[in-house]
């Protein structure tokens, strides 16, 4: 199978090149450095020919209100590529509970991408993840200075990439979906003590202190971020994750 993967080179791209290609499957990364801009569609044609499946993993350069334009722009152009080319199959990368988050601009521009994909000419799989261990460090960045790290109680499901990974390559290289598949994590955390876990492992002195409208998933309400009953759990607990890392 021939697989072109848009975001190649990224996190969850480059991890997913190597799966694709360990299994025999013949895999295209495409990525601004490999020549390739969604934007204008420079490069799309190109990389795109010949492929059975197009998995989307790129992402926004930005979370704020200018993301919705991205996942509009891009998308279209990576459909549209993908009928001239006669792909039969295209596949993206979400988030687990992104409809129910209205709040969040990201978030709606996630939506957005997934309504615009079922609405394409292709048949399609949604994969949608929980958050990544490896974002941890960035969501205490947030909201931390040298002494605390300020988090609201949001419950989360954390994955690590590598579980996301392999969902990715299972659903790659099956038939589509026309639908969506849920992953997440082993074990659900309330978002200030996944920091305490975090900052007791490393044996990091900072304090973690519950603020309800510190950060991003301050804004996000119940456990809309964590799967149901009907999601494909993975393996990697995030402490073990966390003392082999």
């Amino acid at each position: 199978m021939k697989v072109t993967v848009i975001g190649g080179t990224g996190l969850i791209g480059s991890q997913l090149v190597t799966a694709l290609r360990a299994a025999g499957h013949d895999v295209v990364p495409a990525a601004p450095s490999t020549g390739v801009d969604l934007l204008t569609g420079v490069g799309l044609d190109e990389v795109i020919e010949g492929a059975d499946t197009v998995v989307n993993v790129s992402n926004s350069p930005t979370f704020d209100e200018a993301s919705p334009a991205f996942f509009r722009t891009t998308v279209g152009n990576l459909l549209a590529a993908g009928e001239r080319a006669g792909v039969r199959h295209q596949v993206a990368l979400s988030i687990v509970g992104v409809d129910r988050v209205p709040q969040l601009d990201y978030y709606r521009a996630k939506t957005l991408q997934e309504e615009l994909l079922r609405g394409g000419p292709t048949p399609y799989s949604i994969v949608r993840a929980t958050q990544f261990f490896e974002f941890m460090d960035a969501v205490m960045s947030w909201t931390a200075d040298d002494r605390t790290v300020r988090l609201p109680a949001t419950p989360v499901q954390p994955i690590a990439t590598a579980d996301v990974v392999a969902a990715l390559a299972d659903v790659t290289t099956g038939p589509p979906l026309n639908g969506i598949l849920d992953v997440a994590g082993p074990d659900v955390f309330p978002l200030d003590e996944l920091g305490r876990l975090t900052l007791a492992v490393r044996q990091d002195a900072r304090t973690v202190v519950t603020d309800e409208r510190a950060g991003m998933f301050a804004a996000v309400e119940g456990d809309v971020l964590t799967a149901g009953p009907d999601a494909r759990p993975a393996p990697t607990r995030y402490e073990d994750w966390l003392r082999t890392g």
